[in-house]
């Protein structure tokens, strides 16, 4: 199952954590992991290549870590805006691909996946 757990400050998301896999196929033809990699990368690049917004980015083997910075007030809400469309993306895979996604939220912790 992935999990991905979604980090909010000040009743805002700040980050999110995603590990796992989705175990919907075999590996390599899952399409719920396909999708679920596409839509952070997505998320992940939009922010600190399109916003040019600072974060920070953890890759690790089957896990990705990101936060916004806390010094990069001026690009803070069109960062949220990508997300918001994540969070949105992955509650929709996972209602249409059931037990495959697990999501959690946390508010002003640490993300420990």
């Amino acid at each position: 199952m992935i999990r991905i757990v979604f980090v909010e400050k000040d009743g805002r998301l700040n980050g999110f954590s995603v590990s796992g896999h989705a175990g919907y196929a075999p590996y390599g033809s899952d399409i719920v992991c396909s999708a679920v990699t596409s839509a952070v990368q997505l998320t992940v690049n939009g922010i600190t290549e399109i916003c040019k917004a600072e974060a920070d980015v953890e890759t690790l083997e089957n896990e990705i870590k990101f936060k916004l910075a806390d010094n990069d007030t001026e690009k803070r809400e069109i960062s949220r805006a990508f997300l918001e469309s994540l969070k949105l993306h992955v509650e929709i895979l996972s209602e249409k691909y059931k037990g495959t996604i697990k999501i959690e939220e946390i508010t002003g912790g640490a993300i420990n996946a």
